[in-house]
């Protein structure tokens, strides 16, 4: 099963499209685990974990996460957690950030937009700064002879 997923930290406040094509970023494709797991023998849960990283000396506003998965099935959101590696929760080795889902269009694409900074007059909050452990999850048709699109 073959998905790509790419994690933008972009420039502006502009349409995800016009981010896309008038920003820069720091990272494009990122080196991902993947692994599925069975639902009931036709669909299954698809689960990318990559990593994120901000810099001190950032500067950009926006980042985003897109993708297109092989074998979606449609009605099924895709989830995106982000967790920072730095400030650990008790029982967990990651702590929770930030929680996301973003709808799949029917040629199995999606794309979810976040701030990573804020700025409020002369008042600058870096809402992420550091690495991040993401993970994606996707509902995928198991065999691509069952995919809908």
């Amino acid at each position: 099963m073959m998905t790509k997923t790419t994690l933008l930290l972009a420039n502006g406040i502009v349409g995800i499209v016009l981010i896309s094509l008038f920003s820069s970023s720091f990272a494009d494709e990122q080196f991902s685990n993947t692994e599925v797991i069975s639902i009931d023998g036709n669909i299954g849960i698809e689960k990318t974990t990559l990593t994120f990283s901000v810099p001190n000396d950032n500067n950009l506003l926006w980042a985003f996460v897109e993708g297109k998965i092989a074998n979606p099935v449609l009605d099924y959101p895709v989830i995106i957690q982000i967790y920072d590696n730095d400030d650990q929760i008790t029982g967990n080795d990651v702590g929770a950030v930030h929680f996301a889902q973003a709808d799949v269009s029917e040629d199995g694409t999606y794309e979810y937009k976040f701030r990573v900074k804020d700025i409020d007059g002369e008042k600058i909050v870096n809402i992420f700064e550091g690495d991040y452990t993401v993970i994606i999850f996707k509902v995928v048709y198991l065999y691509s002879n069952l995919s809908s699109t």
